[in-house]
């Protein structure tokens, strides 16, 4: 081992293998020195400990020369230790690099991980000099390799696009059909099992929950419990180790590969709104110990304490043209070493949070936009956080799609039976261009969605009225208190059939309204099956059967009966474009003679006046959307909801040359059908009716 380091370069950051040495570089802009820990295989011992000898553009660098991928590493970082200007440099701290591929060891909670005397009196402001080394994952030097050359991206257009959300772990950890060992790991989202139900489901995109790098809560770990959301990154170039069933980074490659080849997309949440290292109170482990100042926003008037605008303790100050980058690099680094086809940011306000507020035209969203390889993925915005006007629904730029939680609530409302949902039920349906129809954004920039893994699964939805999180251990404290849900006369499991009967069909109309509304529709895994939690509103710390899928659900009549329905949907919203139209309608075009390309009637058939948009008990409404195929005649599909306690008789208007049901919630098993011009819907559901109307050339 040398003595001391080559020169090296400033970029690229990170450990770089050239295949004569690596090339070690890590910004800090407020250290006075930098230090390359280096380790035995094992990770229990440093066994050489060199100064990076260069510091460019507030890059610190060296080379090591003949080192080998395997490699393992660390940083100490030399400066001030002064909490009440920002600054938290503790050499006694291992640190891991911000770039690195790969980690060796969990991180084991000691006192020895915070900077200070964590039972100090002078709190962060003492100084702790304990060597938290041994506690610390290492780095890993690594050198991609995996060959993409016949790998082909489905590029699905967002027009098309239906997305299904799902957890890498618990998507798969009770699928029987997997091998036990890859079971709830990378390598089984792979299996045929899961890429056939995909298939045959319909959706064209999997949005997996972070799979960043991330750590167990002290507080959870305590408690028995585990951070099992992933919502607490420790690395953003890492995946998570323990979704791999083996000690090769490539199974998460080949999963991908297989997906894509299935045509299915592979989207990530991702959480660059804040770390795992928490408030100023938190452990140092990263970020806080290469430029604590740099990287976190600070209080202006008190830079010992971090801006909380996520609610997690600290927050990244994404205003700065290195954490930007850091951002930036990362997401290519998944788009092109692991072929990532978008990416769905969690609490994406933050990331446009400014000194002055949200600013939809702030650094990191320009980066996004113009870069040649992101800015051609699927962006995905969280269009909200905890900090001060944390809440920009509709406000995000061009190329970026938002999740719609006014389309989740307003639907959960009309469907619960609330009066007075009509109006705003009407701009949901339609792709809420009330929203989003600004700098020319399309209906897809509208994600909708009736439940995500934050909150009720849809069988829980109508299953319980009251959160049931006792198993969290906060007394049933946390978590949504309002879940706009509806138990249909018994809290949680019942025997009654009658009750059972109509929380099915209501799942049933639930669903159909997803996927006959313009925009882009998101399921959560499970909800195709009628997957409960039990009534946990909140199960981010339930790694367990809670949260887990249960796959023999799939095979009871109610679970396969509600997949089929599922997949009809899906099938019908690929068939009828007028269901997934690509632009926003507003009833001021025609595509044939008296017929608009949307339209609103009640159940008699009539055009719905001022006063009956805000009638607070008018519970039906229909919605005709209309366009001119390239033969010349003109599709419509009418969408019928009746959320009343009684069924209900529609008209349907419109010179017509054939109509035929093409779907009902009440009756899943009929098949397409003629009708007339009368329709009788049940009560708490919907159906589609195609009609074709035509006027030759």
């Amino acid at each position: 081992m040398p003595d001391r380091l080559d020169g090296g370069t400033p970029y690229p950051l990170g450990a770089t293998f050239d295949g004569l040495g690596v090339n070690f570089a890590v910004f800090s802009a407020h250290a006075e020195q930098m230090e390359l820990c280096l380790f035995e295989p094992s990770g229990r011992r440093e066994i050489a400990r060199l100064r990076l000898p260069e510091c460019t553009d507030e890059v610190w660098h060296g080379y090591l020369p003949n080192a080998r991928p395997g490699l393992l590493y660390g940083y100490r970082a030399h400066g001030r230790f002064e909490p009440e200007n920002g600054h938290r440099f503790n050499p006694h701290k291992l640190l891991l690099d911000p770039y690195a591929r790969r980690l060796h060891g969990n991180l084991k909670w000691t006192d020895a991980l915070h900077a200070y005397p964590l039972r100090s009196r002078r709190a962060d402001l003492g100084f702790d000099k304990r060597d938290s080394a041994p506690a610390m994952p290492k780095a890993v030097v690594t050198h991609d390799s995996f060959d993409w050359s016949r790998d082909v991206r489905p590029n699905t257009p967002w027009s098309h696009t239906v997305i299904y959300e799902a957890h890498a772990k618990g998507l798969t950890k009770l699928m029987e059909e997997v091998p036990a060992r890859e079971r709830g790991t990378f390598a089984a989202l792979a299996h045929p099992r899961v890429i056939d139900h995909l298939k045959r489901l319909g959706v064209t995109a999997l949005e997996l929950l972070p799979i960043h790098a991330f750590s167990q809560d002290r507080f959870l770990q305590e408690k028995g419990l585990r951070n099992y959301w992933g919502y607490n990154s420790l690395n953003f170039f890492t995946p998570e180790p323990g979704y791999f069933s083996e000690d090769n980074q490539d199974e998460l490659r080949v999963a991908v590969r297989r997906l894509h080849a299935a045509g299915i997309e592979v989207i990530l949440d991702v959480v660059f709104n804040h770390s795992c290292e928490g408030s100023e109170l938190g452990p140092t482990l990263c970020w806080r110990g290469l430029d604590n100042a740099t990287y976190y926003r600070l209080a202006p008037e008190a830079r010992r304490h971090c801006v909380n605008d996520t609610g997690t303790g600290n927050t990244f100050n994404l205003t700065h043209a290195r954490v930007i980058q850091m951002v930036a690099d990362s997401l290519r680094y998944w788009a092109t070493s692991y072929g990532i086809d978008g990416f769905r940011f969690d609490l994406g306000l933050t990331l446009g949070r400014t000194d002055h507020g949200f600013d939809p035209n702030a650094g990191l969203f320009d980066v996004l936009r113009q870069d040649p390889i992101l800015g051609r993925l699927k962006l995905i915005a969280e269009p909200w956080d905890v900090g001060l006007g944390g809440y920009q629904l509709g406000n995000f730029p061009p190329g970026f799609a938002e999740w719609n939680d006014k389309y989740r609530d307003t639907v959960r409302r009309y469907w619960r039976g609330d009066p007075g949902q009509r109006a705003d039920l009407a701009a949901r349906l339609s792709g809420s261009g009330d929203l989003f129809d600004r700098r020319a954004r399309r209906p897809w920039a509208s994600v909708n969605f009736l439940t995500s893994h934050d909150g009720y699964t849809l069988a829980d939805l109508v299953a319980f009225e009251e959160r049931h999180n006792e198993a969290n251990g906060e007394d049933n404290r946390d978590g949504h208190d309002n879940n706009l849900s509806r138990n249909w006369g018994v809290e949680g499991a019942t025997d009654d059939r009658s009750i059972l009967d109509m929380r099915a069909r209501v799942q049933r109309s639930f669903l159909l309204t997803l996927l006959a509304s313009l925009g882009t529709p998101m399921l959560v895994a499970g909800d195709e099956f009628g997957r409960t939690q039990g009534g946990n509103n909140n199960a981010y710390c339930q790694d367990n059967a809670i949260s887990w899928i249960d796959w023999s659900l799939l095979d009871s009549e109610h679970g396969a009966a509600l997949s089929a329905f599922t997949a009809r949907l899906i099938d019908l919203r690929k068939r009828h474009v007028v269901l997934r139209a690509p632009v926003f309608l507003y009833g001021e075009g025609s595509p044939g003679h008296g017929i608009n390309d949307v339209e609103w009637w009640d159940e008699r058939g009539e055009r719905l006046a001022p006063e009956d948009w805000h009638n607070p008990e008018g519970r039906a409404l229909a919605m005709r959307r209309a366009i001119r195929l390239d033969d010349g005649q003109v599709e419509a599909v009418t969408l019928l909801l009746n959320a009343s306690d009684d069924p209900i008789g529609f008209s349907l208007p419109g010179v017509v040359f054939e109509r035929r049901l093409l779907i009902d919630s009440a009756r899943p098993d009929a098949g397409e059908e003629p009708i007339g011009d009368q329709y009788e819907l049940a009560s708490h559901s919907a159906a589609l009716i195609l009609s074709i109307a035509d006027f030759g050339d």
